[in-house]
């Protein structure tokens, strides 16, 4: 038992906003807000209430102003074009200040207004999204990988005035023009007024010799990134606003309907955030982070860009693949730089687990740094769970669980053993137990709260900690529909899982993958966690497929360890 760590957590359930509004002091307002939470609106909770700030502001200028401008920020990594750099905070600041300037003079962006970010892994994506927050502008990062009909669903939803893009994405062996997906895009949109007029700020990507990518555009209305941001002679002051101003819209995957766009507000990301790195990572001044994302997904939003910069550590801003050029690329940049936190994909560990599941390029790299070393995306199967204990014995193991809705997790253990006490014991296929603020809860499909160890969906208590999203862009009704009809008074996750009698989370599949055969409810999850316990099974896959005499029965998908496994059997 965790005495310290219970007694915190009962406080930021039945003190909430007292709990959060301690935190909240930790950081720069312009203007103290009037109230912690207001729960006027049952449906529509606001954090931090006429509060006014600015997340640059708490990312950057507030550590440069406290002499720790020379401080790493970002360590620029591509295995692609060969960049190795080190920004500081200084120079961050300077970069994006000055791209904010541009975004006002040149293209008339002020407050409110939003901007389409479409950019691969270049340190100018996140110069972008801070520009944008230095001057109140609410950016819109759609994943580099996404094709023109994606990105014109997201451009027609939230009608920018400006888009800042690339020439070139670069994967393995190729090179993605970025151009010809955004001008497919812009004639495919239908509610943008004169969409292919609309104004874009272009970064010209070089080869990994310094010579400049080929990329032919209509300077009529594609400006230079380094031209105008060379020539731009001026800072811009960071722009007050509310707390509950829209930071950012991100949209989750899906490409039929209407886009489903998170908003997430300002005041309440930086007081979450802050907490999350600190308590959750212990990431903090002297850290070196490294998240394995992009930063068109929610992690490269929270914990690639925002989260690690509010706390003022360095971050590992990294464009690769996991074993390109070879399995044991993630523990070069680990001894390289020096990690300390390290935060992946089950994912990604399985890919190079299936390469090197002997551990034979581990062994050529220094990983000792590592303290944490966190999982985020999905559901991670113990066998990986095994891997990563056996390999690395000497770091703390975090499978966290979350959303692009709660912008930081739900449940995971608190690395911070000097704030929290000692870390509960890891126990493979759990996301171990909910982080304070979040009340999580298992209902039966008639939202009655179900005793331990019972499968049901799983539910959080309203209202959610600082940073939950705070609506759907332009379509508030089908927040409500979507998150918070069916169980009123709690927010919908759309997971199942079980709460054990110890109070940890096992979160077992979405909702609409339990299978029901033959009158059991089945969790994929479950079946997956059972497969891959098999010592020739990397990873599997178990959906739901109707037959003709007991109807919905699993099918399971199995990748195998190696070329030499054929015959694979379960008993």
């Amino acid at each position: 038992m965790n005495h310290r760590h219970d007694a915190l957590y009962r406080d930021s359930i039945e003190n909430q906003g007292k709990f959060f509004e301690r935190e909240a002091h930790k950081l720069h307002w312009f203007k103290k807000w009037d109230t912690a939470i207001d729960t006027t609106d049952q449906y529509m909770h606001r954090w931090f209430k006429g509060g006014m700030t600015n997340i640059a502001y708490n990312c950057l200028d507030r550590h440069v102003l406290a002499g720790e401008g020379e401080r790493v920020c970002f360590y620029e990594d591509s295995v692609y074009t060969g960049t190795e750099r080190a920004w500081t905070y200084a120079e961050v600041l300077e970069q994006s200040g000055k791209l904010a300037t541009v975004l006002q003079e040149q293209f008339n962006i002020g407050v409110g207004d939003r901007v389409v970010i479409y950019m691969p892994m270049v340190i100018e994506s996140a110069f972008a999204m801070l520009a944008c927050a230095r001057i109140g502008a609410t950016h819109s990062v759609v994943f580099g990988g996404f094709s023109s009909k994606e990105l014109a669903n997201r451009i027609d939803d939230c009608l920018p005035k400006l888009i800042i893009t690339c020439s070139n994405g670069i994967e393995p062996g190729k090179h993605i023009k970025y151009v010809p997906i955004i001008e497919e895009a812009l004639s495919l949109c239908v509610k943008l007024p004169n969409a292919m007029d609309l104004p874009r700020l272009i970064k010209q990507r070089k080869e990994l010799n310094g010579v400049l990518i080929d990329s032919s555009v209509d300077k009529r209305v594609y400006s230079d990134f380094d031209e105008l941001v060379s020539a731009c002679d001026r800072v811009a002051d960071c722009v007050p606003v509310a707390s509950e101003h829209p930071l950012y819209i991100l949209y989750t995957s899906g490409t039929t309907g209407q886009p489903k766009g998170i908003v997430r507000e300002t005041g309440g990301t930086c007081v979450g955030l802050n907490f999350c790195m600190r308590s959750v990572f212990n990431v903090n001044k002297g850290s070196v982070h490294f998240a394995g994302s992009d930063i068109g997904w929610v992690v490269g939003h929270s914990f690639i860009v925002y989260g690690p910069l509010l706390r003022g550590s360095s971050c590992v801003f990294f464009e690769g693949k996991p074993v390109v050029p070879n399995p044991g690329v993630i523990w070069e940049k680990v001894q390289k730089y020096k990690v300390t936190c390290l935060y992946m994909a089950p994912t990604g560990v399985r890919v190079i687990k299936k390469d090197d599941y002997d551990g034979e390029w581990i062994k050529k790299y220094d990983t000792s740094s590592i303290d944490g070393y966190l999982l985020v995306g999905e559901r991670c199967d113990p066998d990986t769970i095994h891997w990563i204990h056996r390999h690395f014995p000497h770091v703390k193991i975090n499978d966290t669980w979350w959303q692009t809705e709660t912008g930081w997790p739900i449940t995971g253990n608190l690395l911070n053993i000097k704030e929290f006490g000692k870390i509960f014991p890891t126990l493979p296929g759990s996301v171990t137990k909910p982080v304070p603020g979040y009340d999580v809860r298992i209902f039966s499909e008639d939202n009655k709260e179900l005793p331990p160890n019972q499968l049901g969906k799983v539910v959080i208590k309203m209202p959610l900690p600082p940073s939950f999203m705070l609506t759907l862009w332009g379509n508030d009704q089908a927040f409500i529909e979507k998150y918070l009809a069916d169980t009123p008074g709690y927010y919908t996750t759309g997971d199942a899982g079980i709460k054990d009698e110890n109070g940890y989370l096992h979160i077992m599949t979405r909702m609409d993958d339990v299978i029901n055969t033959c009158g059991h409810r089945i969790s994929t999850g479950r079946l997956e966690e059972v497969i891959n316990d098999h010592d020739q099974v990397v990873e599997s896959a178990v959906i739901g497929f109707n037959e003709e005499i007991r109807g919905e029965c699993p099918l399971a998908f199995v990748i195998l360890r190696g070329a030499g496994a054929k015959d694979l059997s379960f008993e």
